[in-house]
Parts: C-alpha cells; structure tokens; sequence
C-alpha cells in the first residue's frame, strides 16, 4: 500500500560520545520513497557496533546527530513505488546502516526479509547481524570443512552461538571461550566440545593447548584482541586461517570512553609482520559487517546458504522496553550478558 504524507514516531538520537547524549524524540516520518518499505519496528537487535559508534569510535559512524542501530524485526505498514516483493503486514526483519533504535523507519526493501513464521519478533531481530557475521566468518573466509577445529570467542554470545551451530553442522570440532565461569553451561548446553574461561591473557597459550588435547587448530574467530590474538595466531596449524571481526578489548563499562586507555592499547595493538604469514603459511582475514551491507546481492546469496542448513532460533539472553534504550547498552557492555540483547517496542 503507498502512501502519502507522514506519520509520527519515536526515535533514539545523539551525538557520539557518551551513552549519556542519547535522547529519545518525537518527530515525523515521510511516506516511504521509491523501492522503499516503512516497518513498524517491533524488537531491536543490540550490537557490540552499536556502543562503537554511540562513543563514536566506529569509523562508519555518521557526522553530527543520528539514529543508531543495525537490525530490527517489525511487520510492514507501507511501501513504496516499485515494491512488488512485500506487502502491508508482512512479518520482517532487516538490517540498516544505523536507525534501527526507533519505533517506526523507511528503508531499501532490498534488506528487508520475510521472518518465518513461528520465530518471535525478539527472534527476528537476533539472526540476521550474528547470522551473517558468523556465516562470513566460519564459511566465506573460513572455509571450514568437516572434521577441522575452530577457536570462537564470545563464545555465549549471539555471535558465538550461532557460530558454534553452524559449525556444528559442517561436522566441525568446536572449542569456545568466555569471559565467565557462569557462561559455561550455555556453551555445554549449545553443544561446544571444549569451553575455556579466560583467565589472564599471558596464561591464554597453555590454556588454549590444553583444549585442543593435541588437535591442529585450523580456524579463529577472533573478537577480543591483544594477547588472546597473539596466542591463537600461535596456535594455528599450518594453512590455519584467523577472521577478526571484533575488538572487544576495547570496551569499557562506563558512558564515556577512557581515551588514554584506548589510545594505549591501540598503540600496543598486535602487529603481524606479513612474511610471518608467508613462513607460518598462516592466514590473517578481517572483515566489517558495514562492507557486507554495501553488497547486497552477496548479502542475500549468504543467507540463501544459510537455509541450507538448521541453526534453529537465535537465543534471547535479555529483554529491555524499548524506553531502556541505555540502561540495555550498559548491561550489554558489562561482560555480563548472553545470547541476544534486544529492545521490544510496545
């Protein structure tokens, strides 16, 4: 259904830097525009992307006020010129560059899919961000065949999760990490062959050693940095393959970020010589999600893959009304959560 004029919504902004800048709004949104749908946003994913770019230390964070968030799940109220693949009250879930933190939006219908039909909106607003990302990750730059063995870290996590499934189902050997001793069972329960609790970085080679039990390790998921990236570089056999995806080291439980600290720890960052590559026959990969936002047809391609195998619902680990906008991000940045954050709206 096309339609005219506006409707009114309400909408997270700031300014990057401080979670403390957010504000929710009131404000009018336009009729959706030419090959365009509007949602009516129902649940809201929370990424690690999106506490980079409130502080604004992601480098795709846009200039001056915005809207944050990458992916939603919602039923379609309108669309526009030239839509002919959705309909008005359609059950969606989609990704966005930024803007998903609102109760309503307009966006490509390109990267809008149909949710199936027995996922909740909670559920929806939780696969396709992770899905992707550990998809790329194991399978488009991993290539991880059956019987290999994979190192995940987050390992409880929405990313880790659905990494492990998919792992799982190519007849891979899985060890993941955690931050906490109380994430283990939600890792045995997920079916993780091996989980490690981190401990300090400098003892993360003999622990990671005595999780493979003397197996080649031949790919990382690598989300933390520093000395936990040295180790599992280490560790790669021969044709092993790391993917860096994330940066977790980096976060801090605090509205604003500590600059110094950060500004230490990036001048501290690991830094890989490329003839080590060469004479390890090692491979070192990282990707942004943002990129693969920018190639749709490869986005959709990826998701087709991924039906050709069962990762089941994504798991929903907590829940905020969509008014607890920051006191959601500060749990999330705390170490403390598991599975999926998600912001409902009413």
């Amino acid at each position: 259904m096309q339609r005219t004029g506006t409707i009114s919504r309400k909408a997270w902004h700031l300014k990057a830097g401080s979670i403390k800048n957010l504000h929710l709004v009131a404000e009018s949104l336009a009729a959706p525009g030419p090959g365009a749908v509007q949602i009516a946003v129902k649940a809201i994913g929370l990424n690690f992307a999106d506490t980079f770019a409130i502080w604004g230390l992601y480098s795709a964070t846009p200039k001056g006020d915005f809207v944050p968030g990458l992916e939603y799940a919602g039923e379609v109220v309108a669309t526009g010129p030239g839509v002919t693949q959705l309909r008005v009250g359609d059950r969606v879930m989609g990704v966005t560059r930024f803007g998903a933190y609102a109760t309503h939006l307009n966006t490509d219908a390109r990267y809008v899919v149909p949710m199936p039909e027995d996922w909740s909106y909670a559920e929806g607003a939780a696969y396709l961000v992770q899905g992707l990302t550990a998809w790329y990750g194991l399978v488009t730059l991993g290539t991880l065949e059956a019987g290999q063995t994979v190192l995940i870290h987050s390992a409880a996590g929405g990313v880790g999760i659905l990494a492990n499934r998919i792992a799982k189902q190519l007849g891979a050997y899985t060890i993941g990490t955690v931050s906490r001793a109380e994430k283990v069972p939600i890792c045995q329960e997920e079916g993780y062959d091996q989980v490690i609790v981190r401990g300090k970085a400098r003892h993360f080679g003999q622990q990671l050693r005595q999780a493979l039990q003397g197996r080649e390790l031949h790919l990382v998921m690598e989300t933390i940095g520093g000395r936990f990236l040295i180790e599992g570089f280490k560790a790669l056999a021969p044709m092993g393959r790391m993917v860096v995806y994330s940066s977790a080291r980096y976060a801090q439980r605090r509205d604003r970020p500590n600059y110094l600290r950060i500004l230490w720890m990036y001048l501290t960052r690991p830094k890989i010589d490329p003839q080590v590559l060469t004479q390890a026959n090692k491979a070192l990969m990282g990707f942004n999600l943002i990129w693969l936002y920018e190639k749709v047809e490869l986005m959709h391609r990826i998701l087709a893959q991924m039906q050709q195998v069962d990762i089941g619902k994504p798991r929903i680990g907590h829940t905020f009304p969509f008014e607890q906008a920051p006191q959601a991000i500060r749990l999330f940045q705390s170490g403390r959560t598991t599975g999926k954050v998600v912001l409902q709206v009413v």
